[in-house]
This record gives C-alpha cells, sequence and structure tokens, in this order.
C-alpha cells in the first residue's frame, strides 16, 4: 500500500520558518521524482517544489525561489521542504505527490501551514 505522511506544518510568524516532512512507504522510493504542492482556501492546487529520484535536480516555483529547498534521503525514505523567509501568502495545505505514472498518483493527508503574526 503506497503511503505518504506530511508532518512539520503549524502557525509560525511572518519571516519564520518551517521544515515540513514527507514519510513515504509502499513503492521503492529512490526510483521515483516527489513533489511538494500546496492550496490555499478558494485556490486551485499548485506545484510548489520537485525533486528528481537521485536529487541531483530540483524545481520550484517563482514564488517560492530562494526561500524553499526540497531535499530527500533514499536512505530514509523521505523528502522535506525547508521554507524560510515565510510570507503569509505561503499561508496553504502542503501535500506531498508521488506520480508513478500509468494512473498511479499518490498524495498525502495533507498538512496545515499558517503564517500570521
Amino acid at each position: 500500500q503506497v503511503q505518504l505522511v506530511e508532518s512539520g506544518g503549524g502557525l509560525v510568524q511572518p519571516g519564520g520558518s518551517l521544515r515540513l516532512s514527507c514519510a513515504a512507504s509502499g513503492f521503492t522510493f529512490s526510483r521515483y521524482a516527489m513533489s511538494w504542492y500546496r492550496q490555499a482556501p478558494g485556490k486551485e492546487r499548485e506545484l510548489v517544489a520537485a525533486i528528481i529520484n537521485t536529487g541531483g535536480s530540483t524545481n520550484y516555483a517563482d514564488s517560492v525561489k530562494g526561500r524553499f529547498t526540497i531535499a530527500r534521503d533514499n536512505a530514509k525514505n523521505t523528502v522535506h521542504l525547508q521554507m524560510n523567509s515565510l510570507k503569509p501568502e505561503d499561508t496553504a495545505v502542503y501535500y506531498c505527490n508521488v506520480d508513478r505514472g500509468w494512473g498511479r498518483n499518490t498524495w498525502g493527508q495533507g498538512t496545515q501551514v499558517t503564517v500570521s503574526s
């Protein structure tokens, strides 16, 4: 059973930092790219960051470039999102995702990030 479990969300003041983690199980983690998405109230889900299977290449939404860093640990089947200099507009539910093709697209349950003073 493929499973993604996010953790690390919470309430943080503007300018603060959070580190999200996603623990993966039920598939060969090191074979697949991993992604973080987010969805704010009333908005569509959007891609925040992605990392290839080896960790050698990453991609970021323009809105988070220079502030967020995605990284993975293939030995521990985990992917992280380090979020610095957080802004109120980063407030959203953040989701971990793996798309293994052939309709095998899996989402985690999401973790809430709220940036507010």
